[in-house]
């Protein structure tokens, strides 16, 4: 050994599993390795026409090991033995059912192709209508309203919707289920061997921000107000938790099978889990009233505020604020948009359709050369766009788009909702609509601030992590130029497993305080984006008209149910 200290950070993504193996001392990378999940790349057990989305803890399993084992490979030979902690952040919420010892009911023979029996995706939206009952009932019932500390509307992206959703569907699910455990917590109690679901340690962070936990409720909704949800959920609470932790503290040790399969020490300590975009702002540097907006397939945005100045505030529309939830001791507040890359992936779909389905199938060169063709289009598309759509000026396309093609996250969660473009004309090419999609999700950026600033909480600088952060200058500018405000974008590239590295450092007791661990294992900066004062400017005009837009599509959308 060379006598340092080593943390080790792991981050599930929707696609893939990351993990970073850090000196604790000073943050720099040892090595990291990435594994994507296998059943998942294949598109199994998932129904994008009914925005079905589900994973099979088998990925999860198999990805981490692949990807840990690859790190550790990488890293110099003594690097294993001074491994003194790991953590883990997911996405979420993205829960699954249980058996008695706490294990998804998916790795049981009878239940591994079934998809209601494995993890239910942060974007699934099959609960939209368990979440519009659940918002119904907070309402009316006449007791507490338990979506307060959540912004006040519930997401069918949320814990108890997909649970109601999924006990509704599947009589063969809920009958062998015992209990429900969001991804990160299920996975630490994986890694440390524990065998009872009544014994997983359970996140704040997602207890508070999508299963309604605060303290002031006695933990979790009441059980009065779950069974005259449905009474399905009867005895469900009971078999679920009361007790949070933040993850600088342990969940235990890494256990002897865990231990074996890795090739590190017995005494690896194991922290309690967190969702990727609240390590990952963490890891980012965030700082009070400091928007840490995490840009991959969706974003996610994350602020944090001390306690006592922030009082009785609550924050309309966002989703929930939870003490301790990213920092200790400070209030941790959510928002975030469901699609965001996904719309420029969805775009780059439809353009590629005829690529795909007539070059790729053509008789007239042969397969190698077909193949190469499609996979150089598809490489350099959103790169050929970005250049082409950066030359247009503001407002000279004509073309508007509304960013709800997944649904709206915030302000005020509606996954009803569809996306949106106009001022379409004959000269309206690819590069003008895509353009006009950029700049879309943009000003849904711009609506989530003007949100938080309009129920009290200051904006006093904004962080951009995740991979459209790092890939595209084009869409960072535009961000900047909508939003108004300089984007900082720190230098380390796997910034939600640094975060977890971060909090690991704690677990490890190699730092008293998450603030010391993130002083000592900081980034620094790789750019900053400056708004233009006069693309601001007209910008400013063009958000009115999307707001304009908005309005009206939202209410097309639902003036259908308002009358059902």
């Amino acid at each position: 050994m060379n006598g340092k200290a080593y943390v080790c950070g792991v981050d599930f993504g929707t696609d893939s599993v990351r993990c970073v193996i850090i000196d604790a001392a000073d943050g720099s990378e040892v090595s990291g390795a990435v594994a994507p999940y296998p059943r998942w790349s294949k598109g199994l057990f998932c129904d994008a026409s009914v925005n079905q989305f589900r994973q099979h803890p088998l990925d999860y399993i198999e990805a981490f090991e692949a990807s840990m084992r690859d790190a550790i490979a990488r890293a110099p030979a003594w690097t294993a033995a001074g491994i003194r902690a790991i953590s883990v952040d997911t996405t979420g919420s993205t829960p699954v059912a249980v058996d008695r010892a706490g294990a998804p009911l998916a790795l049981r023979e009878d239940f591994g192709s079934n998809p209601n029996a494995m993890f239910v995706l942060w974007k699934d939206h099959t609960a939209v209508r368990e979440a519009g009952e659940i918002n119904r009932l907070a309402r009316t019932w006449g007791g507490t309203d338990f979506t307060r500390f959540e912004g006040g509307i519930y997401s069918s992206e949320w814990f108890w919707a997909k649970i109601l959703h999924v006990l509704r569907a599947d009589a063969g699910v809920r009958s062998a289920a015992f209990s429900w455990v969001e991804h990160c917590d299920w996975f630490t109690a994986c890694l440390t061997g524990v065998t009872d679901a009544l014994a997983v340690r359970r996140s704040r962070c997602a207890a508070g921000h999508k299963a309604m936990w605060h303290e002031s409720f006695g933990g979790l909704p009441s059980e009065e107000f779950l069974v005259r949800l449905d009474p399905i959920l009867e005895g469900l609470r009971s078999r679920l938790y009361t007790v949070t932790y933040t993850s600088d503290q342990s969940a235990g040790v890494l256990s002897p099978e865990w231990s074996s399969r890795l090739g590190l020490p017995g005494t690896v300590r194991v922290g309690i889990g967190a969702f990727d975009a609240h390590m990952g702002a963490v890891g980012g540097g965030i700082t009070p009233y400091t928007m840490t907006k995490i840009m991959g397939t969706s974003t996610c945005d994350v602020m944090v505020a001390p306690m006592d100045e922030m009082g009785g505030k609550l924050v309309r529309g966002i989703c929930g604020q939870v003490d301790g939830s990213v920092i200790p001791g400070m209030l941790g507040m959510e928002a975030g948009q469901s699609a965001f890359g996904d719309i420029y992936a969805w775009f780059k779909s439809v353009l590629m359709w005829p690529v795909e389905n007539m070059i790729g199938r053509t008789a007239l060169v042969d397969e190698p050369a077909r193949t190469h063709l499609v996979e150089e289009a598809s490489d350099r598309l959103i790169e050929e766009l970005s250049a082409q759509a950066e030359g247009l000026p503001v407002d000279e396309t004509g073309v508007l788009a509304i960013d709800w093609m997944n649904g709206r996250r915030t302000p005020d969660a509606n996954q009803l909702l569809k996306g949106a473009v106009t001022g379409l004309s004959l000269g309206s090419d690819a590069p003008r609509i895509f353009r006009a999609l950029v700049e879309a999700t943009a000003f849904g950026a711009k609506a989530i601030a003007d949100r938080f600033r309009r129920e009290g909480v200051p904006i006093r600088g904004v962080i951009a992590l995740g991979g459209v952060a790092k890939k595209s200058p084009f869409i960072m500018q535009i961000v900047a130029d909508v939003m108004n405000v300089p984007i900082r974008v720190p230098r380390a590239e796997q910034t939600c497993a640094l975060g977890a590295a971060m909090f690991a450092g704690v677990v490890a007791g190699l730092y008293p305080t998450l603030g010391d661990s993130m002083k000592a294992m900081e980034s620094g900066w790789e750019r900053e984006y400056t708004p233009r004062a006069e693309h601001a400017r007209m910008y400013a005009h063009l958000y009115e008209r999307y707001c304009s837009l908005a309005a009206f599509v939202e209410d097309e959308t639902m003036a259908p149910r308002r009358t059902q």
